[in-house]
């Protein structure tokens, strides 16, 4: 499934994809027993899943019989509907640095012995075609396309082994990174958490959709491919980060983990090139949807 977040005349709900065009809501499709909120939906577990499986089995049956869907089926081509972050503010964001090889390269930095982690804020986390800022306090605005997962099972202490159990889905995702505020002190956490600069979605895939360990990633600016790989490249893959992080504190349903981006960022071109108001970034991601956002000037 393709679990979304939607606003219609500026509520947000919670919703599953029907096709390209149309989203299931839930909170209506099961009688208000399913939240509006994706926080509450994922705290729900495998109840909150079955749920939503069911209301798109009805409303593919309703799809094919002619019926209307009763006001259960939303239209994306709507004026007051759009897409948000599947998940629209996070308990926690966290990140990985420098988890491909050949990005540890180009950053000229040794290949690390443990996951480097550092956290984005949750204020910085926005949705499929909202505006990213170029801030006023900074030109040095690049790009990192990565596959997301999302917690959906409280995690303390989890082997690898069992790791995956603990997962809700998988999501494209875009660290954009102030270069020069990154570096101010080497948690990383200021230069990478500024407000707009953690774009996610367009949903959330379920993990019995895909194979995280062999998509594909790619990052385009302006159309012109800037990033490609694939997962299986990851240093650390889904399975060792979750253990390794859940040692240090507990995990929750709706945590996000960024993974980490191939080779191709701006900041290590020669000469650099960073991202400018009226560029376009899309990143692409074998499954996961496309997530593409315009750049624009800070307010």
């Amino acid at each position: 499934m393709r679990l979304v977040t939607y606003s219609q005349a500026g509520q947000f709900r919670t919703g599953v994809m029907l096709d390209d065009q149309n989203v299931v809501d839930l909170n209506r499709a099961s009688g208000g027993r399913l939240p509006t909120s994706m926080l509450e939906f994922l705290a729900q577990g495998e109840a909150a899943l079955a749920g939503a499986r069911e209301a798109l089995d009805a409303a593919r049956s309703a799809a094919k019989s002619g019926a209307s869907g009763s006001g259960l089926i939303i239209s994306l081509g709507r004026d007051d509907v759009r897409l948000e972050a599947p998940i629209p503010r996070p308990g926690k964001v966290l990140a990985i640095g420098l988890n491909y090889r050949d990005h540890a390269e180009e950053s000229g930095q040794a290949l690390p012995a443990h996951p480097v982690v550092f956290s984005k804020v949750s204020t910085c986390i926005t949705g499929p075609g909202a505006p990213v800022h170029r801030p006023k306090a900074s030109a040095a605005v690049d790009w990192e396309a990565e596959m997301c997962f999302v917690i959906g099972r409280k995690a303390r202490h989890i082997k690898a082994a069992e790791a995956m159990e603990y997962v809700a889905g998988f999501m494209c995702g875009n660290d954009v990174s102030v270069r020069d505020w990154q570096f101010h002190n080497p948690t990383w956490m200021i230069g990478k958490g500024f407000d707009t600069h953690g774009p996610i979605g367009p949903w959330l895939v379920t993990k019995d959709e895909v194979d995280p360990a062999n998509l594909d990633v790619k990052c385009f600016v302006n159309g012109e491919q800037v990033q490609s790989s694939n997962t299986k490249h990851l240093i650390f893959d889904i399975q060792a980060l979750i253990e390794y992080l859940s040692t240090a504190f507990t995990l929750e349903p709706g945590d996000v983990v960024f993974t980490g981006t191939p080779a191709g960022v701006g900041v290590s071109r020669k000469p650099p090139v960073f991202l400018k108001a009226g560029d376009v970034v899309r990143v692409e991601i074998t499954g996961l949807g496309v997530l593409e956002n315009p750049i624009v000037e800070e307010p």
